[in-house]
């Protein structure tokens, strides 16, 4: 695939990352020749300098016979009109634009052929609340990823020693699970060593483990690897940007919500938005401040300010002064594996939240959700099965009679409205929701192969 991503900075960088290794042609545009050339020494791709929305500059990467442009630049209307170009003057077939504003996104009619031809608008602020709001929701979880609109997820946790199944093979799971709760364990990570399990392996305390289940059952399932505390009440929000005043909205009504925000004006805006939430101005880093506000009892901190040193400075401070659990916003790669093995309980990176956003439409094969795992190792995908037996290599075949890449598991499918944890000889009819986990991103094509219909479906 022919692909042009418009922007290197931390998104467009991860992007062009994760698709150069998937043999597409990649073009990136940036108007600094320093960050192309570092992407350049990293990865097989071109790098065309100039402004993005110019129609001689993406004349120059390539949009005239490009399968997909992505606008990922810092402005919004750069992405917009850039999209807008590619469309009237290169009629390119698919068009995604990173649109951040809520004073765009909440006008979806500008996104139609008529005014701004826009296929996918991605919000990368939007998609981390979300993703936030649900580890608060899942206390616990280190991830929590929905699939078929939220009836399945996908979640992932840490082994506490203690917990009923740890120290215990999985086929005993049934025997202290709900008789009406049912759950699938797709992969387990000890060490960084990929376990892909099956009745004998034996779960051990800290490891990472990825369970699916029904939306209803995911409680049940975490009480068997850790113990679950109360759901969290109190929650202080480090920083008043867009992810950090959309957060206190979205929790402000079932939880006892407090943000910091170092600048007086944007405080005072961010206040005028809210109903119950307490905005403070002051430094998260305070110590006089958070020990004023009783970081002690507070159940979750959630650090979410732009600048990453300051995020992970804070999130130390708190969970050392008492701070039950501790979640830093980090957009470097290179932090993220060193503070989740100190003390730190989670660190959010926006840019591998992001890219499963813009995967889903790029993924070949009738796939609708892509989640990216393992800083980009992984991926959990949700793909529907078309075609019959004749034409389709899935349809009408049992789970044990696909022939899928090694390591790639199918925890579940959905069908309709219910969630059936698979089994080997589960049988996959043609419009099932089938969720799949790759442990190696390398056996992608191949998946992808599995969910295309031949030309004898008609």
């Amino acid at each position: 695939m022919k692909i042009v991503v418009l922007g290197a900075g931390q998104v467009g960088s991860t992007v062009a990352h994760s698709l150069s290794n998937e043999e597409n042609d990649i073009t990136v545009v940036d108007t600094d020749p320093s960050s192309l050339k570092v992407l350049q020494d990293r990865l097989d791709i071109r790098g065309v300098i100039g402004h993005a929305s110019h129609p001689k500059v993406l004349v120059r990467a390539g949009i005239e016979d490009a399968d997909l442009i992505i606008a990922l630049t810092n402005s919004d209307e750069v992405n917009m009109m850039a999209c807008q170009v590619a469309y009237t003057l290169y009629n390119t077939p698919t068009r995604i634009a990173r649109v951040r504003s809520s004073d765009y996104t909440e006008n979806p009619e500008l996104f139609d052929r008529e005014h701004c031809p826009v296929d996918v608008l991605i919000s990368p602020e939007g998609l981390v609340t979300e993703h936030i709001a649900r580890l608060i929701e899942y206390r616990g979880a280190l991830q929590v990823l929905d699939f078929a609109d939220g009836r399945a997820q996908l979640v992932a946790t840490q082994a506490y020693a203690g917990s009923p199944l740890v120290g215990h093979r999985l086929q005993t799971l049934r025997e202290h699970m709900p008789a009406d709760a049912d759950a699938r364990i797709a992969a387990i990570y000890r060490q960084d060593t990929t376990i892909i399990p099956d009745g004998n392996t034996v779960i051990e305390e800290n490891d990472t483990v990825f369970f699916l289940a029904a939306q209803r059952n995911i409680r049940t399932m975490m009480k068997e690897l850790r113990p679950l505390g109360n759901p969290a009440r109190r929650i202080i929000l480090a920083g008043g940007g867009n992810i950090g005043s959309n957060l206190a909205q979205r929790l402000e009504r079932r939880h006892h919500v407090k943000i910091i925000e170092q600048d007086f004006d944007r405080a005072e805006a961010i206040a005028e938005n809210l109903e119950k939430a307490i905005v403070l101005v002051g430094d998260c880093a305070d110590v006089d401040l958070l020990r004023e506000e009783a970081i002690d009892t507070t159940d979750i901190f959630c650090a979410l300010t732009n600048d990453d040193e300051a995020n992970i400075l804070s999130s130390m401070l708190a969970k050392q002064m008492g701070a039950k659990t501790a979640i830093a916003l980090v957009n470097r790669a290179a932090y993220v594996d060193l503070i989740e093995a100190g003390t730190i309980d989670i660190a959010v990176s926006p840019q591998q939240v992001t890219i499963g956003a813009l995967l889903t439409h790029i993924r070949r094969g009738n796939m609708v959700r892509v989640h990216s795992l393992r800083r980009g190792a992984a991926e959990a995908i949700e793909a529907i099965a078309l075609g019959d037996k004749r034409s389709s290599k899935v349809v009408g075949r049992a789970i044990e009679e696909i022939d899928l890449p090694t390591g790639t598991t199918i925890p579940a499918i959905v069908r309709g409205d219910e969630v059936i944890i698979a089994h080997h000889d589960t049988v996959i009819r043609e419009h099932d929701h089938v969720i799949l986990f790759v442990p190696d991103k390398r056996q992608i094509a191949a998946v992808e192969q599995l969910f295309q219909v031949s030309a004898l479906f008609v």
